[in-house]
């Protein structure tokens, strides 16, 4: 599909966390390979699995919900998976009218595509409407009702003997309150962000924080670890309140390594004023490295370090001929997803 594209300035923490993590489809295929019924993932392909770069919610409801949809063959035909997030502490009694009115826009969206077709193809097919399994991630502080999954939940009134008048649906719910911390299962950057998600309203999230971020040690040596990181750390900065940069370096040198947490301090500087650390690390970043050659430097050189240990002599002695802030941000940028330090000097020597 390509409907309504997902807006690129995401300024909820929750909602960067959710789509950073599952824009990645081996974090999807976990997720959905652990949470979904037996009974689905029997006639689904997730070898199949797509993103549609499409977005449901509406704008004013987006501190609220983020959402993902994914195409995805269901039996040999195909079909979608629709995954709602939840970002409020509470559940909302009325979801159902909200996952209701966004499967009903991706019927419309997929008519609309199909005519389409058809008038380029010269065709006139007026094809079956394709299943869209709703998923709801709830991380509230109490539980979701378990009777409260169903359409006709919200109705009252003679339900049963006038079933043939009411649009009726079950989603399936993901909640993260009724998991112990060893059931949630997947790939290393999914738990870490369910478990996250999971305990980001309990007093004792500080505590739980090396056990969580332990599990990135190993993800830090794969190419999209520094990524992952960053993006980690800008949730943490952004939803944990007074608590220190340097507390959680403290955290992160014994989880991962000293040379993390140094990459923690190099991030937090950007974002320190008059001696106290904000809480809008998004959107802020760059703006500060613009303003200070020496801190940016030191970022990349981190980076580095953390990346391409053993060439980082070698790469910061051409990098630091480099005065051009635009190319040093791109620089900086390409080593969180760079498989091989060519592709850093090629953006070194301007050649990309």
């Amino acid at each position: 599909m390509n409907g309504e594209k997902q807006n690129s300035h995401i300024s909820n923490p929750h909602d960067k966390l959710f789509k950073e993590t599952w824009s990645d489809l081996k974090n999807t295929r976990s997720f959905l390979q652990n949470f979904l019924p037996g009974e689905v993932l029997k006639l689904m392909d997730l070898s199949s699995l797509e993103i549609c770069k499409d977005s449901f919610v509406e704008k004013e409801l987006s501190d609220y919900y983020s959402d993902m949809l994914y195409k995805v063959m269901l039996s040999d035909m195909p079909g979608y998976v629709y995954v709602l997030f939840e970002h409020k502490s509470y559940h909302d009694k009325y979801v159902h009218l909200q996952l209701l009115e966004y499967m009903v826009k991706i019927w419309r969206l997929f008519i609309k595509q199909q005519k389409q077709q058809n008038k380029e193809n010269k065709q006139n097919r007026n094809p079956a409407l394709p299943i869209v399994i709703p998923l709801l991630i709830y991380h509230g502080k109490r539980p979701w009702p378990k009777d409260a999954v169903r359409f006709s939940s919200l109705l009252s009134g003679p339900v049963e003997e006038l079933s043939m008048y009411i649009p009726d649906f079950n989603f399936d719910l993901c909640d993260l309150t009724c998991f112990t911390d060893e059931e949630i299962r997947g790939t290393v950057m999914s738990r870490v962000v369910l478990l996250l998600l999971k305990h980001v309203f309990d007093p004792d999230l500080l505590d739980r924080l090396p056990e969580i971020l332990t599990l990135m040690k190993n993800l830090m040596e794969k190419d999209t670890g520094l990524q992952y990181f960053e993006t980690v750390l800008r949730y943490l900065f952004n939803t944990m309140d007074n608590v220190s940069a340097e507390t959680i370096k403290k955290i992160v040198d014994q989880a991962i390594s000293q040379k993390a947490g140094e990459y923690i301090m190099t991030l937090a500087e950007k974002l320190h004023e008059k001696g106290k650390l904000e809480g809008k690390l998004e959107g802020r970043l760059e703006g500060r490295l613009e303003g200070r050659l020496e801190g940016l430097l030191d970022a990349i050189e981190l980076g580095m370090i953390l990346k391409f240990p053993d060439k980082v002599d070698i790469v910061m002695e051409e990098i630091k001929k480099n005065n051009d802030i635009s190319v040093l941000i791109k620089i900086k940028e390409a080593i969180k997803t760079a498989k091989d330090i060519s592709e850093i000097l090629l953006i070194t020597a301007g050649r990309k």
